[in-house]
């Protein structure tokens, strides 16, 4: 009688926790990136990937919590001593937690997000500066997706930073994603 008890409690739960909304996917795409601020920088294409949970709370408003693989940076311009102007790429990769409110336009299918990102370093390739980045890395993010078909979506984000990538330089990370995904 216990386990015919415990069952039905799983069923239950099982059964409560998908009227809730809870869907759990991955995602990946590009990062167009670049730097805000003093530092003179062009654009770089580099990627994104990891997995996202998205709870419904009501039909109209979810809270979406992701853990992603980010890499991004830019494009450098700056005096080398006696040679002059030369370019050079900073790739700074990082473990990005955005955390997104979706207001829903379009029940279930449209949805405009926004939120905190945050972002802790866990690679610095490329050494420009006398100084190292920052190990954290604070954004304000805000973007669209669209549920296409039996889990697939699409999404665009920009983030935009609001803490320095490099002490006493006003030099903040700005980054433009498009990411497809599942949810299982």
């Amino acid at each position: 009688m216990k386990k015919i008890f415990f069952l039905i409690a799983a069923l239950a739960g099982s059964f409560a926790m998908n009227a809730q909304g809870i869907d759990l996917g991955i995602k990946a795409g590009a990062n167009f990136s670049n730097f805000q601020g003093d530092i003179n920088s062009d654009g770089i294409t580099s990627f994104h990937a990891g997995a996202a949970l998205e709870i419904n709370l009501v039909p109209m408003f979810s809270v979406q919590a992701e853990g992603l693989f980010s890499s991004q940076g830019g494009k450098a311009k700056y005096d080398e001593g006696g040679i002059g102007e030369v370019a050079r790429d900073i790739n700074l990769d990082y473990i990005s937690v955005p955390v997104m409110a979706k207001f829903y336009i379009i029940p279930s299918k449209f949805s405009l997000m926004a939120g905190p990102q945050f972002s802790f370093l866990v690679n610095d390739a490329d050494k420009v500066f006398d100084n190292d980045p920052n190990s954290f890395d604070l954004a304000a993010s805000g973007g669209v997706e669209l549920k296409i078909i039996m889990g697939l979506f699409a999404q665009a984000r920009y983030n935009i930073g609001l803490t320095d990538t490099y002490d006493n330089v006003d030099s903040k990370n700005g980054v433009f994603q498009l990411s497809v995904g599942y949810y299982f």
